[in-house]
Order: C-alpha cells, then structure tokens, then sequence
C-alpha cells in the first residue's frame, strides 16, 4: 500500500456481489494452498454475499480509485451459535457486532490491509452504537488468528459453527 492511498469501508452495492464473491473464491483457494479448509465448496455461497449486501451487512474496502481491496460481513444481528461458547468465555454480555466473511483482493494481499479493515469495522460499530465485536476462526487458519491477535482480538473459548469447532475472538471498543 502506498502511503497516500487511502481506503474506506462502505457498504457493498448489489453490483457488486459477484465481485465479492470473487474475493471469497479466492480465499477459499488460498486457504486450501496454505493446507486448510476452513470455507468449504458449499459454503460461503455467491447467494450469502447476496442476502449480506441486501440486508447492508455486506461492506467493501475500496480505494479512491473504487478499486475493491476486501470485503467483510458486519452482522449487528448476532450469531447463534456464539450463545454457547465452551472452553472459555466472552468477556461481556453485551450486545456485539458479529464479523464474518473476510476475505481480502490477492491484488492487495500483503499490504497490511486486514489491519485497516478490521480497524474501519470498528469504527462501523463504534458508529452504530455496538462497540463490542465478536468473531471466530477454525483452528489451523493461523494467519487469521494472527491478524486479530495483531488487532486486539482476545481469544475467548470455542464456538460450533456448521459442525466444526472454531476459535472465538472477541475486541470490546472504545465508544
């Protein structure tokens, strides 16, 4: 990333979606490159980044140009299954931004860009009025523990999540 260029995150228009789902194929190819597959052939699906963008969970990061650098799911509607956390605890009860979906451009893969992003989220839910975030990630995806732990992510304990155990992070906000 240059240091003039600036990214924002908006919400992702309908549009886009296909471009967004780009961004999930490539990730799942990455991931199975790296020697893990945490997001399988079934799922996430073209018609998830749809509903997402629908219901304005769905968000890009862009830079001046509208090129799409990322994109992630901010759900301010809860997760499910993060009301039975084992192996540990969420440090609040509280309502909470729930992140998914993130997968970043490989044209912009490397550029410190998952950092802006998950730092514009917070700001989405500081903005909101929920700051409090929760999220998780499978076990043998490392670079993604590493990238919220690099954040201020805390591991909380283990969520299920589509019959796999998955590491649960949460990061409480400066309102």
């Amino acid at each position: 990333m240059s240091a003039s260029q600036t990214f924002t995150l908006v919400h992702a228009a309908p549009h886009q979606a296909q471009e967004c789902y780009g961004l999930i194929e490539a990730g799942r190819a990455f991931q199975r490159a790296q020697g893990f597959v945490q997001w399988t052939d079934n799922y996430p699906q073209l018609i998830d980044i749809e509903h997402d963008i629908a219901a304005k969970r769905g968000y890009v990061l862009v830079n001046e140009a509208g090129d799409v650098a990322g994109y992630i799911c901010i759900d301010f509607d809860g997760e499910p299954a993060y009301d039975t956390i084992h192996a540990g605890r969420w440090r609040l009860d509280a309502p909470s931004a729930v992140l998914h979906r993130m997968a970043m451009s490989p044209h912009f893969r490397g550029q410190g860009l998952a950092d802006v992003l998950l730092t514009a989220c917070g700001s989405v839910c500081v903005r909101e009025g929920v700051p409090y975030i929760r999220a998780d990630t499978c076990p043998e995806n490392t670079r993604m523990q590493h990238v919220f732990e690099r954040n201020g992510f805390v591991r909380c304990g283990l969520v299920t999540l589509r019959c796999a155990d998955k590491i649960a992070y949460d990061k409480i906000l400066e309102a």
